[in-house]
């Protein structure tokens, strides 16, 4: 068969019709595109808001990304010695009431960054015996800024096994294993109620398991500390820091064994050595 030279002519035709049925695809893999940088954008904490943009976020507390991003933005403007960011000290103040976990443990920790502060200083007094273990740290370490040792019980308290007790009556049916690190939330056991309902034994501390104390199968009574934890290296930091400034010899021994420890990273063992000095020196 001889080549008339159309074929060229229809190949293009093809193209040509191919090309506009790709453009409704782009428009979506465009708009795709825009959809994720614009909500990567508007829940990054590190963009600047406005006074007013503070105040609106501050308030939409069914939102918690947005009470934390206005939360920073007001730490940030404290630390520059912005003496507007006095303007939301009073929502701050309700905030440390908030049923809310997060925003009571942000509100601790940004309350250290005003050390002149007394309504600071009176909502911490509180936060310090809040039934939150995560917030009293928090706020512990913002009163050793006021120079404060209410909080040097919880910060020694750090430095100690934390007990995990049975939420309810039942049969453990299974647990993390000693050594195992959890984050703040996670489950570490479960257990089957005698109505065949099972709940999980949450952390409300990031950190490792030090010591399994309940087998699987075993019995356990609502309270009863079904294993412990030992705190994470970055809390256990902060605490030997506060210590240095809050702490007593009473302390010492238990301070002394982490500079003295074979499980601990440099960073601790160098920490627990100036708190050491820094209490005998005091």
């Amino acid at each position: 068969m001889t080549d008339n030279g159309n074929h060229p002519e229809i190949r293009v035709t093809e193209v040509r019709r191919r090309v506009p049925g790709s453009g409704p695809i782009l428009l979506l893999a465009g708009l795709f595109v825009a959809a994720t940088f614009l909500a990567w954008y508007f829940s990054w904490f590190g963009r600047e808001l406005s006074d007013a943009d503070i105040s609106k976020y501050l308030a939409d507390e069914k939102n918690p990304r947005h009470v934390q991003h206005a939360l920073l933005q007001i730490q940030q403007r404290i630390e520059r010695g912005d003496a507007g960011a006095k303007n939301w000290y009073p929502q701050l103040i309700v905030l440390s009431g908030n049923p809310e976990t997060e925003f009571r443990l942000t509100v601790a920790w940004l309350m250290g960054f005003d050390n002149q502060s007394q309504e600071f200083h009176d909502a911490l007094l509180k936060l310090v015996r809040d039934p939150e273990p995560i917030v009293r740290r928090n706020a512990a370490l913002a009163l050793v800024r006021f120079n404060d040792p209410s909080g040097r019980e919880e910060l020694v308290s750090v430095l100690k096994p934390y007990p995990l007790t049975a939420p309810v009556n039942g049969v453990l049916a299974n647990s993390l294993e000693e050594g195992q690190t959890v984050s703040r939330r996670s489950p570490v056991a479960r257990i089957q109620q005698a109505d065949g309902k099972t709940i999980d034994l949450r952390s409300p501390l990031p950190g490792r398991i030090n010591k399994v104390l309940k087998t699987t199968g075993s019995q356990v009574s609502q309270g009863e500390e079904v294993l412990n934890l030992n705190s994470d290296e970055g809390s256990v930091w902060e605490a030997l820091r506060g210590l240095a400034i809050v702490g007593t010899k009473e302390d010492l021994p238990l301070i002394q064994r982490y500079s003295d420890s074979k499980d601990v990273s440099e960073r601790i063992k160098e920490q627990a050595s100036l708190t050491v000095k820094a209490i005998n020196h005091r």
